[in-house]
């Protein structure tokens, strides 16, 4: 209360307090402790401050400066700013004991130095502040508590200097030892309370999210986890309790844990009210809020914390504002989880305005209004963690009456099926019997298409076997002819020569030896007996030139049947491909070269036979291609192996007209072929793929219209370890 002083003696009280500035200041209202009276709020004019801008003034040059203003409001609350605060009380102790306790109970200010009176009426220094050394502390306590010594009846005057990057807010008790411990301990039982009421609600709704899994349990985890950590931190708990030692975190925590409360209930809020689904517009609101918050932790490390606590403050109005706004717009639409949620956040608002109107002075500051906020976020906690219990006996509800109407549906199907038992009995026989003659149509079709599969398997068969007999009869023709066209000169050479003898022997019984001599010489020259010997030479030379190549013919049609090798066989494929060659040698244009680059290999196990075949329909598919190009030059059919990874590969390329990316999907599916009508049964390729499969290797095809194909085939080297 401030002290009324009558203006007679106005100029009388002046001069007093300039010859007694030294031993008893009376410039402000005096804290008066007394045994009625045993602790005391410093407030209004019983406090007098001054700004240190530069925060580089002595204390003698405070002591007496002039520059002190009193008080205007309950405590100091000077918000953010970088000024160094000078406060000057006045106490006086009325009591039977000088031990005093000077108790400033907010914990996060950075730098807090009492200067204080000795016997010596000298004035000492106690540094302390969240970033000096805890250890150093007079009172193992989160707030900053300093033990004062005033005799009986007298009073000293204590100067305060503050400095913080936070919010500079400096409630100040003064009073008896007693009477400081008592306030001590009721505001650690009150925040202890508040402590484990957060952590009874984590380990609720803990259990809760395990047992149903709705991730608005565990967003809802976060939520209360953080804003338990944020006000730890703004109590000082964490700094008492964890941390102390760690500077660095001392001086981030603050501005973290409200970070992290703001991101945590943004993040609740739009799995709690199922905001994306029901008002994407005002989800992206809240994600714009969750980006803004994080960046104040950016700027805390980056060294900005003036600018992030202001960004944090004005995140936490706008963004309670706008979550406010929005549960009550859902609420107004009978959303009942809503409704819940509006009337936690509104406690909790209100909350917040009692504290801000304390700190402003409209209402006293006192022990309730100190933790309104640890009580606000309480009852908050509690209720929003009721909003989620009635989500689930909403679910529940909603389970229960989509049961009953499912129970009701069964009864009525029930019926109904029962009234059409007798229909379906009748409509199932009835459909039996079409499904009898159906399946029997089935069978003859199925008999049919058999019949048809198989026919066109052997008209393919027939189709190669012809292919191959032409090109055996052409084959074995040329050999023949030769043979038998030189027969008959053999013939007429054989017979002169059966003359020449039977003239020789019918000199036996000549009368005229030397005549017949000549006669037979005669002869000679008729017959030229020398060009008989060539001929004779020559011709029986072609003979077997023709029997030789017959035979070639007939060892590459043995080599590529294999007709006496049935089983799995080791073979040169070489041997294959070249006897393959060889029957297909009459079909084979002039104009086509066939290159070979053959790589050394060993001898592979595999149906001999039917690789054979493979090689039969690739080359046929190879010359039918380049035949059917319109323009012809010097075309090619290359061929090369070689080994890679247990395989051997033979690659087949030819020059012909190419394919496309479509008709390179469809070449090995049964009876697809490109060829006209008639031509062709598009079983080739898929007897190849079949053939390939069967060996355990793989064919690969690579085609571009106009420019000729590759077929590119893997078989192993030992098909029964493969």
């Amino acid at each position: 209360m401030r002290l009324l002083i009558r203006p007679a003696f106005y100029k009388f009280v002046c001069l007093l307090l300039l010859v007694t500035v030294h031993w008893v200041p009376v410039w402000a209202d005096t804290i008066n402790i007394t045994p009625k009276h045993p602790i005391q709020l410093a407030e209004y004019s019983q406090l007098e401050y001054m700004l240190d801008p530069s925060g580089k003034m002595a204390f003698p040059e405070v002591e007496n400066s002039t520059a002190f203003q009193k008080l205007q409001k309950q405590i100091p609350n000077f918000g953010l700013t970088k000024d160094a605060i000078w406060l000057r009380l006045t106490v006086r102790n009325n009591t039977s004991r000088p031990e005093l306790m000077f108790n400033v109970t907010y914990p996060i200010l950075d730098l807090i130095d009492l200067y204080y009176p000795d016997q010596h009426n000298r004035y000492q220094v106690i540094p302390g502040g969240e970033l000096r050394p805890f250890k150093n502390r007079p009172v193992n306590h989160q707030n900053f508590v300093y033990n004062i010594n005033i005799p009986p009846g007298e009073s000293q005057t204590f100067y305060v200097r503050i400095q913080s990057r936070e919010a500079i807010l400096i409630p100040i008790y003064i009073g008896t030892a007693r009477e400081t411990y008592k306030k001590l301990y009721n505001d650690d039982l009150l925040l202890s309370i508040y402590i484990g009421i957060i952590l009874v609600m984590i380990f609720y709704n803990t259990f809760i999210f395990f047992s149903v899994k709705d991730w608005s349990y565990f967003y809802y985890i976060l939520y209360i986890a953080s804003v338990g950590l944020a006000q730890i931190c703004l109590h000082g708990f964490g700094y008492r309790f964890f941390w102390h030692e760690n500077l660095y975190i001392t001086e981030q925590s603050v501005l973290w844990a409200g970070a992290l409360s703001g991101i945590s209930v943004l993040i609740f809020v739009q799995s709690f009210l199922h905001v994306r689904e029901k008002a994407p517009w005002a989800y992206r609101i809240l994600t714009l809020f969750v980006i803004v918050y994080s960046s104040t932790i950016v700027l805390s490390l980056l060294g900005f914390f003036s600018v992030a606590y202001a960004l944090i403050d004005f995140l936490a109005i706008t963004g309670v504002s706008f979550i406010l706004l929005f549960a009550i717009m859902q609420a107004v639409k009978h959303s009942r989880t809503a409704k819940i949620f509006v009337l936690a956040w509104t406690i909790f608002i209100l909350a917040i305005i009692c504290f801000v109107l304390k700190d402003v002075g409209i209402i006293p500051y006192n022990i309730f209004t100190s933790h309104i906020i640890v009580i606000g976020s309480a009852i908050e906690v509690i209720l929003l963690s009721f909003a989620l219990a009635d989500k689930i006996n909403t679910f529940k509800a909603e389970k229960e009456a989509s049961q009953a109407i499912a129970l009701e549906i069964s009864k009525e199907n029930e019926q109904l099926v029962k009234e059409q038992n007798i229909i379906l009995e009748a409509k199932v026989q009835e459909r039996t019997e079409e499904l009898q003659n159906s399946n029997r149509d089935l069978n003859i079709a199925l008999t049919n298409l058999k019949d048809t599969q198989t026919r066109l398997v052997e008209k393919e068969k027939m189709a190669s076997l012809g292919q191959l007999t032409a090109g055996i009869a052409h084959e074995i023709n040329n050999p023949i002819n030769f043979v038998t066209s030189n027969i008959k000169p053999l013939k007429l050479d054989i017979a002169d020569l059966k003359d020449l003898l039977t003239r020789y022997d019918q000199l036996a019984g000549s009368t005229d030896i030397s005549k017949d001599l000549k006669s037979i010489e005669q002869f000679k020259k008729e017959i030229d007996i020398d060009y008989i010997h060539e001929e004779i030479s020559s011709l029986i030379k072609g003979i077997e030139d023709g029997a030789a190549r017959t035979a070639e013919i007939v060892k590459g049609l043995r080599t590529f049947s294999r007709l006496d090798e049935s089983e799995v066989k080791s073979i040169d494929i070489h041997e294959g491909i070249d006897s393959t060659l060889v029957l297909l040698r009459n079909g084979i244009p002039p104009h086509v070269s066939i290159i070979k680059n053959y790589a050394e290999l060993p001898k592979i196990e595999c149906y001999a036979g039917k690789v054979n075949q493979v090689f039969m329909n690739i080359f046929s598919n190879s010359l039918n291609a380049i035949k059917s190009k319109k323009e012809q030059h010097n075309e090619s059919i290359s061929i090369t192996t070689g080994q890679e990874n247990g395989f051997i590969t033979i690659r087949i390329k030819d020059t012909g007209i190419g394919m496309s990316e479509a008709v390179q999907q469809k070449i090995f599916d049964p009876f697809f072929t490109t060829k006209d009508v008639g031509e062709g049964t598009g079983l080739g390729l898929s007897i190849v793929f079949s053939i390939i499969e069967k060996h355990r290797g793989k064919i690969i095809v690579n085609s571009t219209p106009g420019e000729g194909a590759e077929f590119i085939i893997y078989l192993p080297l030992n098909i029964v370890n493969h």
